[in-house]
């Protein structure tokens, strides 16, 4: 589980084929204190595993899966990752609540400057647009950010200038793709209101919690 938060922005020295997998070997720009092989961290928001690391660099697998749900069978040696190591039982939850588990691919559609700030567009695919809603939590790139506004296909968010500074959301250009993390809460709220499993007794019969069940059982 992650927060969103950036720790630093890393480089990819080299990615290696291995048929339908990858292994990635990572530069981090800031310290990785007392590694651990097996732990998890966050690159560019999708959550890989830590399989060997030296002074300067770690490696981590990638699966055939997400290299097709996510950005990173498109890195190049050189590229700029963001990185974020799990979050720890009492940190601070200064972002929002992230899996670290991509949704889907989005499309950066306009950039443009609100003063200091950078507002970005994104399109999504639609079938993941209910998952975002105005003043909501999203993840791009593995960074926590607030939903300025939702249309048809897509969202915008605004970017300060740290954000800006200390991610790679500012080399984002029109056509860049991002990984896109939808709001879990959100996900597990659709799941329920949309399926019938886990409803008590004579509610398991598919037609999902609605308005009317709430306030038969007292919630409404």
């Amino acid at each position: 589980m992650f927060t969103g938060l950036i720790e630093g922005v890393g480089t990819l020295l080299r990615t290696e084929r291995h048929g339908p997998d990858a292994r990635m070997v990572i530069s981090p720009a800031f310290a990785l204190d007392n590694p651990v092989l097996g732990e998890s961290i966050a690159v560019d928001g999708a959550c890989l595993t830590v399989i060997d690391f030296d002074s300067s660099s770690f490696g981590a697998d990638v699966s055939a899966e997400t290299l097709a749900r996510t950005t990173l069978g498109a890195k190049v040696s050189g590229s700029r990752l963001n990185l974020e190591r799990a979050l720890k039982l009492g940190d601070r939850l200064g972002g929002h609540l992230v899996t670290g588990h991509v949704d889907c691919v989005g499309v950066l559609k306009e950039r443009r400057s609100q003063g200091r700030s950078l507002r970005l567009f994104f399109e999504i695919a639609p079938d993941l647009a209910s998952f975002v809603v105005e003043k909501g939590s999203i993840a791009i790139n593995g960074i926590s950010l607030t939903v300025n506004g939702v249309s048809n296909g897509g969202f915008d968010v605004n970017i300060v200038p740290h954000t800006a500074s200390v991610t790679t959301l500012a080399d984002l250009r029109i056509g860049s793709q991002v990984n896109i993390e939808t709001d879990l809460i959100g996900k597990y709220i659709h799941r329920l209101m949309s399926v019938g499993q886990g409803a008590p007794n004579d509610e398991r019969s598919g037609k999902g919690i609605d308005l009317d069940l709430l306030r038969r059982n007292g919630f409404a």
